[in-house]
């Protein structure tokens, strides 16, 4: 009989031993996601949207245009997914609460969605949770953005293409013309010149923002000439857009060409990435949800990038910081790098990029 207790009391000592572990791996699930809403806050920072047709989207069952984000679905094929989103969201809003521990009824959850400025935020939540985690080796022992000059295809290849690792490569765009051709008033006159290049960026491409009062690239264009030529005294600006227009793009590559260190055989996005604007916070943090690396070539000015490992990496990789000079071209994943920019005082910043494979 001594024998069967001592067992008894082994048994339950495993078991209460496995619930004590299974207990430490569901607070830790919960941190990280803690931590991953967190991100999500940080993400939809003074994002703001053009189009109030949103909140009548979540207010009255509407059928106007979701937000624009980075990715590589475009603005069409969006159109009628907004209802199967916004049914999507609220279980996984409801789901995320239990996850946390945290009380949440449904008519809270409306309650936050008619009091959301724009379906971003919950959109961010989305695509935030159910990202597939990265793989933290390629960023444990990084300190700082590795620097390279004349880089080679066999080097980059090896050590940056396809690993994760950042790179800056200095005076990586001394053949383009773009370094003197590329300004707000080309790119004003390249799209006002061509019949519905405006309306592409705005109907199939994606246009950003950000803390601007500018709802689509037409309205940055019309824009008084000293508040686009940063005259001091003038409201600050910064931009972004993306190219899906075939005629304009064909223009823009007369410019500028692939990467030289990019291999002969890689092949980069049809869609060009511009971002333009005036000393100040550029993008807030982020993470894109594109498909691919990405390069971005400054084009004119200096700006600052903070790059933020994803939270199940914080343990074990560093907050990096690093600043892209005119002439330079930095290469980073933007999909697993959270990653926000600051514009330097002097020239305005212009940058031009995209992905590749």
């Amino acid at each position: 009989m001594a024998l069967k207790m001592g067992s008894a009391t082994r048994a339950k000592q495993s078991v209460s031993k496995d619930e004590a572990q299974q207990e430490g791996h569901d607070k830790e699930k919960r941190q990280l996601l803690l931590k991953r809403f967190e991100k999500v806050l940080q993400n939809t920072k003074g994002v703001k949207l053009g189009d109030e047709a949103v909140k009548r989207l979540l207010l009255e069952n509407g059928t106007d245009d979701l937000s624009n984000r980075k990715s590589t679905t475009t603005n069409k094929k969006k159109r009628g997914r907004k209802l199967l989103v916004a049914a999507a969201v609220v279980p996984l809003l409801l789901l995320l609460a239990l996850l946390l521990d945290v009380e949440l009824s449904p008519s809270g959850v409306m309650k936050e969605f008619k009091e959301t400025p724009c379906l971003v935020d919950n959109n961010a939540i989305v695509m935030e949770i159910s990202r597939p985690l990265v793989e933290c080796g390629a960023c444990s022992n990084l300190r700082q953005v590795p620097v390279e000059t004349n880089l080679t295809t066999k080097d980059f290849i090896e050590k940056y293409a396809y690993s994760g690792v950042p790179v800056l490569v200095k005076g990586a765009t001394t053949t383009w013309s773009a370094m003197s051709v590329f300004s707000y008033q080309y790119f004003k006159e390249l799209y006002q010149s061509r019949e519905n290049a405006l309306d592409d960026v705005e109907e199939d491409c994606q246009f950003f923002p950000y803390k601007t009062e500018f709802a689509t690239l037409k309205e940055v264009f019309d824009m008084d000439e000293d508040r686009a030529n940063l005259k001091q005294g003038q409201p600050n600006w910064y931009i972004g857009w993306s190219n899906c227009h075939p005629d304009t793009g064909a223009e823009l590559r007369k410019h500028y060409s692939k990467p030289y260190f990019l291999p002969e055989d890689s092949e980069t996005s049809v869609i060009d990435w511009m971002f333009m604007g005036g000393s100040g916070e550029g993008a807030n943090l982020h993470l894109d949800y594109v498909q691919r690396p990405s390069w971005q070539a400054q084009i004119s000015g200096r700006k600052s990038w903070a790059l933020v490992p994803a939270p199940e990496c914080e343990s074990v990789c560093h907050s990096l910081n690093v600043t892209v000079e005119k002439g330079d071209i930095i290469v980073v994943d933007t999909n697993t790098w959270y990653h926000s920019t600051f514009v330097h005082p002097g020239e305005i910043s212009i940058t031009i990029g995209s992905e590749y494979d």
